[in-house]
C-alpha cells in the first residue's frame, strides 16, 4: 500500500506527529517534548508541567518542574481577589454551564391576545371566567324532592358541603329569630321552615362533612 496519496500528501497519523511533536503529553500530564526550564526562581529543572497564570488568564501558562507545579497548584485559588457577590454569581453561572436560562417565548395566540391588551385570554369572559362554576358544578345533582326544597329554603347550592350549608343556616337563623328582631315574631313561620330544611340536610347522606 502506498504511503502517500496521489497528490503527494502523507496522511498517516504517525507522520503528522513526527512533523509536529509540540504538545505531546505523557500519562503524568507532563509535556514530554517541552524544552522549557522551570520558571520557579532558582530552579533549573525542565519545565514540562504547565499551570495557568491567573484566573483572568487561563489560556496563558507558567511552566514548572514536577515538584514546583505541585507547590503552585496547592496555592492556586480561582476565586482569589473576588468579592462574595462575584463568587456567588460565578457559582450560579456554573450550575447552568454558563448558559443563562431564557424565559419561554409567548405563543402566537398569546401575542395575538396581547395586541388586544389582554394578558389572560380568559379575561374576555369578565368576572364569569372565575366566578361562574358552570352547570357541571351546581344544579345538576339528583336529590330527593324534600332535600331539593330544603336547599332552596336555605338559599344554598347542592354542591356545598354540610359545613357550608350549616353556615348558611346559621346566617338565616340570626336574621329570622325573634331575639334578633326585638321580639318580633313576624318571621316565625319562615324560621320554622329554615329549621325543617336544616334537619333534612343534617340527616342526609348526599352531602359530605
Amino acid at each position: 500500500m502506498a504511503k502517500s496519496d496521489p497528490f503527494g500528501f502523507d496522511l498517516r497519523v504517525t507522520a503528522a506527529k513526527k512533523k509536529n511533536p509540540r504538545g505531546r503529553r505523557g500519562m503524568s500530564g507532563a509535556f514530554e517534548t517541552s524544552t522549557r526550564v522551570c520558571e520557579h526562581p532558582g530552579c533549573e529543572e525542565g519545565g514540562q508541567y504547565r499551570a495557568p497564570k491567573s484566573p483572568d488568564h487561563l489560556d496563558e501558562y507558567l511552566w514548572f518542574c514536577k515538584d514546583h507545579v505541585r507547590e503552585y497548584n496547592l496555592k492556586w485559588n480561582f476565586f482569589n481577589g473576588t468579592t462574595e457577590e462575584e463568587m456567588e454569581a460565578q457559582l450560579d453561572s456554573d450550575r447552568v454551564w454558563n448558559r443563562e436560562t431564557k424565559p419561554f417565548r409567548k405563543s402566537e395566540e398569546q401575542r395575538a391576545w396581547s395586541r388586544l391588551g389582554v394578558d389572560d385570554p380568559h379575561q374576555v369572559l369578565g368576572e364569569n371566567a372565575t366566578r361562574n362554576p358552570g352547570k357541571s358544578v351546581t344544579g345538576t345533582r339528583r336529590l330527593p324532592p324534600t332535600e331539593r326544597r330544603a336547599i332552596d329554603i336555605l338559599e344554598a347550592k347542592d354542591h356545598w358541603t354540610k359545613p357550608e350549608i350549616r353556615k348558611a343556616y346559621k346566617s338565616l337563623i340570626k336574621v329570622l329569630h325573634p331575639d334578633m328582631n326585638g321580639g318580633d315574631r313576624g318571621h316565625e313561620e319562615q324560621l320554622q321552615e329554615v329549621v325543617w330544611a336544616w334537619d333534612q340536610i343534617k340527616e342526609s347522606r348526599n352531602f359530605t362533612g
